[in-house]
């Protein structure tokens, strides 16, 4: 079930000083022997002004050159403003504009000459500027880029890691390619090491969780998961543990085993940790919702809600991602990943409304409703991390409910946190990424809603009550299993995925959730409670 292989990009030689003729000295023009087919510079947005003269200008503003963007205009002999203004180009960030070489130079120059729209050069620019190049050079050999070439790191990696990202195509079943292959290569002028290293690893870490997202239920099941995460752990040094279903009943993680007990395929608990080389460094622990099929159980969902549950188990997804990348980046803190994988199914032993479970801290919970799994899952991965693996910080990522979709849409997930320092520091997260998130209260006047007359308290709001806030009950319900430890959660079941290509999102599975927390991850003082 391949997908396409991602492009191998490399920093070149930062772009000369122009002395002389503007189409020399500058190192950009390539060598015929050298095989590149591909020539990618900037064009930035005109800055905005209110006392445009020539009304034309103002409805149509000519975009500004950037590096390189003059001499490989002279070289191909084309008027860049013109051929801007008659396919309205402005320089929009993720604009593109295609030149080829006029036929007495086909041979001597590259056969694509792409203008790339920088908008006003920020972080979300440069990374939707990445993206369109992906999609318009799908099939090259290999690409010369100075889009980013003198811009300063953060702007270079987001540019990388845009493009990166926007090349994707979900892997798939069958005789028929995924899609058209990304470039082979790029040459990025001027750029940064750490800068590359950073997008790539963000990169790899988003195709695997969308990777994993996007594959069919038939074989993306808890055993193939846990699997999967073996294979990933071995790669990555990372140590892991898994329990099956004999091992889970027995330490009492009614929850997990009681979603799972209607399927074919028995629930895994995957633990997954990255431990530096300092012993006494603060440890988040990640826990992911894996459910790998949902079908609601017994609270069975109409068919058009059930298309898209194989990506029911984005979260878990996307915690495997995120703590093999704290590993590539070496971190200095420990990090540890709970895949809590179940399929939710119908049987003759499957879980029902009104059935009392008991979860893995003891708390007793009646089941209202078989197709609000998610939770029960959570609950018990949550209660292990609490109880037994001392974190500083706890984390969830779910795509928990359909509340959570309805208010935010597909572009931003929901965050919840008893820790505000934490909550402020995701928002940051999110914003640096592009993973973005939306604060959400816990509400806590809202408790009565979950009162149960036979066990501790009930999953799910009874219908009788029509009480609303469905996100923000589910966010209460988890809490009580965190035992007070500082902690997030994060619900994502509106962007985990999207129904087009849009700037880095790929159609189908996004990884959203995966650039968030390494961003996260990667500054250490989220991590300490502000004196």
């Amino acid at each position: 079930m391949p997908g396409t292989a991602m492009t191998a990009v490399s920093a070149a030689e930062q772009l000369k000083a122009r002395t002389g003729a503007p189409t020399a000295g500058t190192g950009l023009q390539p060598a015929p022997e050298e095989g590149v087919d591909v020539l990618a510079v900037a064009i930035a947005a005109a800055p905005e002004t209110s006392s445009r003269e020539d009304t034309d200008e103002a409805l149509h503003p000519t975009p500004q050159p950037r590096r390189g963007a003059v001499e490989t205009a002279l070289w191909y002999g084309v008027d860049v403003a013109a051929r801007a203004a008659t396919a309205g180009v402005t320089g929009k960030a993720g604009e593109t504009l295609l030149v080829e070489p006029p036929s007495s130079k086909t041979g001597e120059l590259p056969a694509k000459l792409i203008f790339v729209g920088v908008g006003d050069e920020s972080v979300q620019s440069l990374r939707r500027a990445g993206a369109a190049l992906a999609r318009a050079t799908k099939g090259a050999h290999l690409i010369r880029a100075a889009v980013v070439d003198g811009l300063d790191p953060a702007a270079q990696q987001a540019f990388v890691e845009g493009f990166l990202l926007g090349g994707y195509t979900a892997p798939r079943q069958g005789k028929t390619p995924a899609g058209p292959a990304m470039a082979g290569a790029m040459e990025v002028t001027g750029l940064d090491s750490d800068a590359l290293r950073l997008a790539q690893i963000t990169a790899r870490a988003v195709w695997l969780a969308r990777d994993l997202t996007n594959l069919p239920p038939d074989v993306a099941t808890p055993e193939w998961m846990a699997d999967r995460s073996r294979a990933v752990a071995e790669r990555a040094g990372l140590e892991i543990t898994v329990l099956d279903e004999a091992e889970l009943l027995r330490q009492g993680f009614g929850g997990l085993t009681a979603v799972g007990s209607g399927a074919a395929n028995p629930p895994r608990l995957v633990q997954v940790s990255y431990q530096p080389s300092a012993k006494t460094a603060e440890h988040v622990v990640l826990v992911g919702k894996g459910i790998t099929f949902d079908s609601g159980g017994i609270s069975l969902k109409p068919r058009e809600a059930m298309m898209s549950m194989k990506m029911d188990m984005a979260g878990a997804a996307v915690v495997l991602a995120a703590v093999e990348a704290a590993a590539e980046l070496e971190l200095p803190h420990r990090v540890t990943g709970i895949l809590a994988l179940a399929e939710n199914a119908i049987g003759a032993s499957a879980y029902r409304p009104g059935d009392v479970v008991t979860t893995y801290n003891g708390t007793t919970v009646e089941i209202g409703n078989t197709d609000a799994e998610g939770r029960m899952v959570l609950a018990d991965a949550l209660a292990y991390a609490a109880a037994g693996l001392a974190p500083d910080v706890l984390v969830d990522i779910a795509t928990l409910t359909g509340a959570a979709a309805l208010g935010l849409g597909q572009q931003y997930g929901a965050v919840f946190s008893n820790t505000p320092y934490l909550l402020e520091a995701l928002e940051k997260a999110g914003d640096t990424s592009g993973d973005r998130i939306w604060p959400l209260p816990l509400v806590h006047d809202y408790d009565y809603a979950l009162a149960s007359e036979t066990a501790d308290v009930a999953h799910v709001a009874p219908p009788a009550l029509k009480f609303g806030a469905g996100a923000i009950v589910a966010a209460l319900f988890l809490e009580k299993f965190v035992d007070g430890v500082p902690w997030v959660h994060l619900d994502i079941a509106g962007p985990m995925s999207a129904r087009a290509d849009k700037h880095e999102i790929a159609k189908g599975a996004t990884g959203f959730g995966t650039r968030l927390l390494i961003s996260f991850l990667r500054d250490a003082s989220n991590l300490r409670r502000p004196s």
